[in-house]
């Protein structure tokens, strides 16, 4: 179960009155139930963070710090992955802070300018995800994969995700059969941008597991 902050974990490397003087860039501003997005700079870096201030009072009460709690355990389960924007922090209950990634949103228009490498690096990716006990389950959406300015994979936006611990029961019997569904929305991928549309490596097959599932967060 996702962990509400507390005054003990990581502060934010931004504070509420520091992100409020910076006048942050509005990347995604979200519905009744969704956190804003925002690009903000402080002490000379550039910070993501999502918000869920200026929601109604249960969101802000009860929904938003779930689930806030929930996406920021999945940065912190997957602290040093290559792929996936490092945790920055909390600036309270209602807000944190990841690393900004610039990348341009995965789609088959670019497909003819990604590096030969990018769809197995994008599957390696995923696997050292699951790997580390996260589910994503919302690959499929195009916002969620970048490509980096130096054509690597970024995975984002893990709203929907779910963390298991690394050798417990959870991840031995749950997590292999979420995992389909990230391995779908790679098949996904494949049949978009890659040669012939074959997955290759642990994407094979995996179509049918899958469901329907540039922001640098």
């Amino acid at each position: 179960m996702a962990r509400r902050p507390e005054s003990g974990l990581t502060r934010a490397v931004i504070t509420r009155a520091a992100l409020a003087a910076a006048s942050p860039e509005v990347l995604n501003r979200g519905n009744r139930r969704n956190p804003d997005v925002l690009l903000a700079e402080h002490g000379g870096e550039r910070v993501v963070v999502k918000d869920f201030a200026p929601r109604g009072p249960w969101v802000r009460a009860l929904l938003g710090p779930w689930i806030a709690a929930r996406e920021a355990r999945a940065y912190q389960q997957l602290d040093g992955h290559p792929a996936v924007p490092r945790f920055g922090g909390w600036i309270d209950r209602l807000a944190f802070a990841v690393e900004y990634r610039p990348g341009r949103r995965l789609s088959r228009s670019r497909a003819a300018a990604l590096p030969a490498d990018f769809l197995p690096r994008l599957e390696a990716a995923v696997e050292e995800m699951h790997a580390r006990g996260v589910v994503h389950l919302d690959l499929r959406h195009r916002s969620n994969v970048l490509v980096a300015e130096d054509g690597s994979p970024v995975l984002i936006d893990f709203g929907s995700a779910l963390c298991f611990r690394p050798g417990g029961p959870g991840a031995r019997w749950l997590l292999p059969l979420l995992a389909r569904v990230d391995r779908g929305a790679l098949a996904k991928w494949h049949r978009k941008l890659g040669p012939g549309g074959q997955p290759s490596g642990g994407a094979g097959g995996a179509s049918e597991g899958g469901r329907s599932a540039s922001r640098p967060t």
